[in-house]
């Protein structure tokens, strides 16, 4: 009876294995589809469609984007739940990860330093994407039984276009990839970031970090909001500011690099075999993944803003790609490709690790370990958000607070349990999410030339004032 029951246990064990053997190769396969040469061609093809119908809006309104998202005078009077700044740093923690540190060693890897490049441009159309996201999720937002905001994709497909499977569709990807992507996946960075540089062990982590994320999530979108404000600006200035000290301290191999860059993204030489297509891939590939342009997280946040005009959110949301591509991980190139370690066999966020080590011995490792860390927890928060507003919208308010719990408990699992089905899901959803918000964009992309024309147009004087005083400029824009 004994060897019966071993025998039947060890068969279950077996079965369980392969069956998370063959799911896990299900959703690769579905993956690699997903996330193949047509959607990335999409998404760069939608940046690159709005780019030219605002007339390269992202170059010419950067300063005054800038000014608006980090102007002393946020407007507090507007409607809204958290200030402009607070809503682009919550997306921000949302975009600001593992993808950073760790995606853009891969795309080095895998590319070569050409791929730099490529998420140069890939994040330079992703910036007008991201634009058309935060003004379709302020002009079509609602206030809800709690007399909060919600908005993002899934209210501009159904207020915009009446297409309200479409919507519940993207909703539902989105509910199932915040548990995946921003809760699961994450923790199990932080645990292993933890085992790896102090041996803590993974349930130690799991349970500080449910514990601290549950007593901030619980709070809602303004408790996050404070805590993203706090951890973005300051772990990203840290992380910015050590790769510049590399930077000026190994200033001679500056040059070299930018010229590698530059000349491998349209030869290929640094790939084995020359294949320029796989530089250009995995620079865009890793662009999207880091600054989430085109998938549709990022307006959800976006929505909760205080303000009356939807492009002065529009301008701020633009802003996060900016600083997410085109300066975090500008640095983290530049870093890898002056080092030339990339070819050494190290991959992800031990590369960069080790590359910052070698050229700023001792603190450089610290800078990367401890900014993944940070890093990871506020994708954590910042996804937290997008999840709850999804399940939200498919299952109404009184969902909240059990998707919360839900979403802390798949925390503790993910830090103490393997991962590659949970990964190889994640990406499959977040590709699906991506589908209909396009959709969504390029339908209403008539809706985004109308209003930024209109708001150019009636108030010219606007953009000159934006960064001096914004509180005053919100009343009279519409």
């Amino acid at each position: 009876m004994r060897r019966r029951c071993e025998l039947v246990i060890r068969r279950t064990v077996h079965l369980r294995k392969i069956t998370l053997e063959a799911a896990t190769s299900l959703f690769n396969l579905l993956g690699s589809y997903i996330w193949g040469p047509f959607m990335l061609a999409l998404l760069a093809g939608t940046g690159l469609y709005f780019t030219l119908r605002l007339g390269f809006l992202q170059v010419r309104l950067l300063p005054c984007a800038l000014g608006l998202a980090f102007s002393r005078h946020q407007d507090t009077r507007s409607p809204g739940d958290i200030t402009q700044f607070q809503a682009l740093m919550t997306a921000l923690a949302g975009t600001i990860g593992t993808g950073n540190i760790a995606g853009v060693a891969t795309a080095v890897v895998a590319g070569g330093p050409g791929a730099v490049f490529w998420m140069w441009v890939t994040a330079l159309l992703g910036m007008a994407t991201k634009y058309a996201e935060g003004l379709l999720a302020v002009r079509y937002r609602v206030r809800d039984e709690n007399g909060n905001m919600s908005g993002g994709p899934m209210y501009y497909i159904e207020r915009g276009l009446g297409m309200k499977r479409l919507a519940s569709a993207f909703a539902l990807f989105g509910m199932v990839a915040a548990l995946g992507t921003g809760s699961s996946v994450q923790s199990n960075s932080v645990a292993q970031a933890m085992i790896a540089s102090f041996g803590v062990p993974a349930w130690i982590t799991g349970i500080v970090l449910t514990a601290v994320t549950a007593l901030v999530i619980l709070g809602g979108i303004c408790s996050i909001a404070r805590v993203a404000s706090l951890i973005v600006p300051v772990m990203a200035g840290i992380y910015v500011l050590g790769a510049v000290v590399i930077i000026v301290c190994n200033a001679e191999l500056l040059l070299p690099a930018l010229k590698l860059i530059l000349t491998d993204a349209f030869t290929g030489d640094a790939v084995a075999g020359g294949a320029l297509g796989t530089v250009i891939r995995m620079g865009v590939a890793r662009g999207v993944f880091s600054n989430e342009a085109g998938l549709g997280s990022a307006p959800i946040a976006a929505a909760a803003a205080k303000t009356n005009t939807p492009v002065h959110q529009a301008l701020v949301s633009m802003t996060g790609t900016f600083i997410d591509t085109l300066v975090v991980c500008t640095m983290t190139g530049l870093v890898l490709v002056m080092g030339g370690l990339y070819t050494g066999g190290a991959n992800g966020a031990a590369l960069t690790a080790q590359t910052f080590d070698a050229l700023l011995p001792g603190p450089g490792g610290w800078i990367v370990t401890i900014g993944l860390i940070f890093f990871s927890y506020s994708t954590i928060l910042g996804w937290s958000f997008y999840g709850e507003k999804c399940a939200q919208y498919l299952l109404g308010t009184r969902v909240v607070r059990p998707y919360r719990i839900l979403y802390t408990a798949f925390l503790m699992g993910g830090a103490v349990i393997s991962l590659d089905l949970v990964w190889a899901v994640s990406d499959v959803f977040n590709g699906m999410m991506a589908l209909p918000n396009l959709v969504g964009l390029l339908l209403l992309s008539g809706v985004v030339i109308r209003e930024t024309r209109a708001f150019i147009d009636s108030s010219p004087d606007n953009l000159a004032e934006i960064s001096v005083n914004p509180r005053e400029i919100s009343g009279q824009s519409r």
